[in-house]
């Protein structure tokens, strides 16, 4: 086959193509269990390998990947459940919850701006950034809602999602945090979707308060979006 013979390919192509590299990612983890392994970094890196091979446009990928995009709605509301499931856990230690969840949202949101101002970036793609440490589906609602551009959110969420995982994963081993409540929210509020997998690995209750807090950030910073697109003007 050519090499114009392969860069014709039918769109579905890569829908497929993201889904098995994704799967075989998963496959080279669960054997080698380090921050490099991460299904998240190597499906990403490999997919951009192949579109670079092949001489792909990042529109004629996401002409084949639209649907999986599409899919993020859906999840969105099934971050419910778990709220549902912890709503005992959420009355108990509410105060705690919201402290902790106010406090890392500002923290993260006030310096991906000034990290932002420091290298005079673009307002969209600094309005981009400000949405970065909450997991994806939220990420591109904020980062639409405030003048951002969501492809870029989601970008720089998988980033921070993979650092935090790390780092959090080195901490760990300094910072004296004996109760699954912090291990968990640790790895919730500063690594979302990719802290919520790596809290999982530390144990079943350590990933269910990782899974809260990041939904319990999500919602709060897409319900702040209008104060947060006001302070940006």
């Amino acid at each position: 086959m050519t090499l114009a013979a392969l860069t014709n390919l039918p769109p579905a192509f890569w829908g497929i193509a993201t889904l098995g590299l994704y799967g075989l990612a998963r496959l080279i983890y669960a054997r080698k269990r380090r921050w490099w392994s991460s299904p998240l970094l190597v499906a990403w890196l490999a997919c951009l390998a192949l579109a670079f091979a092949l001489r792909v446009s990042y529109a004629d990928y996401l002409r084949g990947t639209s649907w999986l995009l599409s899919l993020l709605g859906p999840a969105t509301v099934a971050f419910a459940l778990p709220i549902y499931e912890q709503r005992h856990f959420i009355r108990r230690h509410w105060p705690v919850l919201a402290v902790g969840v106010l406090a890392g949202s500002t923290v993260a949101i006030v310096s991906s701006w000034l990290l932002a101002k420091s290298f005079s970036l673009p307002p969209d793609l600094e309005r981009s950034l400000v949405a970065h440490s909450i997991t994806t589906p939220f990420a591109m609602t904020v980062a639409s809602g405030i003048g951002g551009i969501p492809q870029i959110a989601a970008v720089s969420t998988a980033v921070t999602g993979l650092l935090g995982a790390v780092i959090g994963d080195g901490l760990l081993k300094y910072l004296p945090l004996r109760s699954s409540f912090a291990r968990g929210a640790l790895f919730g509020m500063g690594a979302h979707g990719v802290g919520v997998a790596k809290a999982y690995e530390l144990g079943q209750e350590e990933g269910s308060i990782a899974g809260l807090v990041m939904i319990l950030a999500g919602l709060t910073n897409v319900a702040a979006s209008p104060l947060i697109a006001a302070a940006l003007t």
